[in-house]
């Protein structure tokens, strides 16, 4: 009993503490910058809003807006990331075995190349769509033969999908190279530019998948412990399994047809959170919302400050973290420590 109460007031103080570091790192992301405005002036145009106070038109028309998506979109591929390492039972996992960003870059090409789109809102809602007929596929294939749906298999169809969509997407741009500058933009990753009209109409995809993802904790903890045990318990693998794909497509899905193809969030947040809660996904999941909202407000605020007065895209900072986290882990799970 005192080991299970020192538990749960570990988890509590691990989720005060990533309360309060969104909460700075939202406040932050507000008020730093190339011009960097006072907490007060800050509080002010939130609150007080003067059409005629300039601090005051940069908070409410671009930053306030660039940290809100920041937030969500953080915390949709953290959450992500958690339910692919789960659905995989690989700690090396991420969203993009699905196919999502491959999927969409694809169908953005495509729509760039045979309809002229060049819409940014347009281009959210062709990258969302082709998100999920990415996973879809990946899915479908992943459930093919005797065995069903098994990680390996899914692994292997996410694999196989990526690479078809990148060799399709390589041929269409070099057929028409002036139209990879219309997408470079997207290629990158970044919340930079972009307005909550494109994040409203997949918002509600995005609540719906983080709702059905935090109702499946339970759920996860058992499946965890493999396919005949949970079956014996009296869990409906395929199920479980089904509801976490449509989870991970929605989030996944939503967050790179809004803000572009960002990478690592879903890989590194995880492993931070379990090393701070452990393995029970009731609060691995709504912890890793929180940190992977923090880690994305960090790294677009650090972005500003890189090479002023241009910004380095969203992904890139990501990246630059996340590679020797990934070289950390595989490097431990192959000496057998993971």
């Amino acid at each position: 009993m005192t080991g299970m109460l020192k538990s749960v007031r570990l988890k509590i103080i691990g989720l005060i503490i990533l309360i309060l570091l969104l909460t700075i790192s939202f406040i932050g992301s507000i008020a730093l910058g190339q011009r960097s405005i006072p907490l007060q002036t800050t509080f002010d145009a939130i609150f007080h809003f003067d059409k005629t106070i300039t601090e005051h038109i940069i908070v409410t028309t671009s930053r306030l807006t660039r940290a809100i998506i920041a937030t969500i979109i953080g915390a949709n591929l953290a959450i992500a990331g958690a339910l692919m390492q789960a659905l995989t039972k690989n700690p090396l996992a991420s969203p993009d075995i699905l196919g999502v960003n491959a999927g969409a870059l694809f169908f953005i090409v495509c729509s760039v190349t045979f309809f002229q789109v060049e819409s940014l809102v347009h281009y959210m809602w062709v990258a969302f769509i082709g998100a999920g007929i990415a996973g879809g596929l990946v899915y479908f294939l992943g459930s093919l033969g005797r065995q069903g749906l098994t990680p390996l298999k899914i692994v292997l169809a996410g694999t196989a999908i990526s690479a078809l969509f990148v060799s399709f997407t390589q041929g269409l741009l070099v057929i028409d190279e002036q139209k990879l500058q219309s997408i470079l933009f997207w290629l990158a990753g970044s919340v930079a530019g972009r307005s909550l009209d494109m994040l409203i109409p997949v918002l509600p995809f995005m609540v719906v998948a983080t709702l059905l993802a935090f109702s499946l904790g339970n759920s996860i903890n058992i499946f965890m412990f493999g396919d005949e045990v949970a079956t014996g318990l009296g869990q409906q693998t395929i199920i479980i399994k089904i509801l976490i794909g449509i989870s991970i497509i929605l989030l996944a899905g939503g967050s790179v047809a809004v803000a572009g193809s960002i990478g690592f969030v879903g890989l590194i947040v995880p492993h931070i959170v379990r090393g701070l809660v452990g393995q029970d996904y009731r609060w691995v999941l709504p912890l890793s919302a929180l940190a992977g909202a923090s880690l994305l407000l960090l790294a677009d605020t650090t972005a500003r400050f890189i090479i002023i007065p241009q910004e380095i895209p969203i992904g890139v900072m990501t990246a630059f973290v996340g590679t020797p986290f990934f070289i950390y882990l595989a490097r431990r799970r192959l000496s057998g420590n993971e």
